[in-house]
């Protein structure tokens, strides 16, 4: 299943639930005319469908392989495309040795 039939997937089945419809729509709509789209939207129609309860009816309603083929583009592609964020303190710019003034000097062996 490509991106394209997977949020088409989620349009049809979530018709009981506007908001996650509409994200559906809107990102479906995208797709047919070719235009690129942002992992947002995306991530935006995971989210709706999870607080609405359409996943867990989803993986209820089909089996695990038919599950993970729905989800599964829309997944790679926020995964493709969401930039990574550091996990780490951030460091101040005299800190950082590629920034700084001045290198700091080599440790003694």
């Amino acid at each position: 299943m490509d991106l394209k039939d997977a949020t088409l997937m989620f349009l049809s089945e979530s018709a009981a639930y506007p908001a996650v419809a509409s994200i559906a729509q809107s990102a479906y709509d995208r797709l047919v005319e070719s235009e690129e789209i942002d992992y947002r939207v995306l991530s935006d129609l995971i989210g709706e469908a999870s607080g609405k309860g359409v996943l867990r009816e989803l993986h209820r309603k089909y089996s695990p392989e038919a599950f993970e083929a729905m989800i599964g583009p829309i997944l790679q592609e926020i995964g493709r495309n969401k930039p990574i964020q550091s996990q780490g303190p951030p460091v101040a710019p005299e800190d950082d040795p590629l920034t700084a003034p001045v290198w700091p000097p080599a440790p003694a062996r």
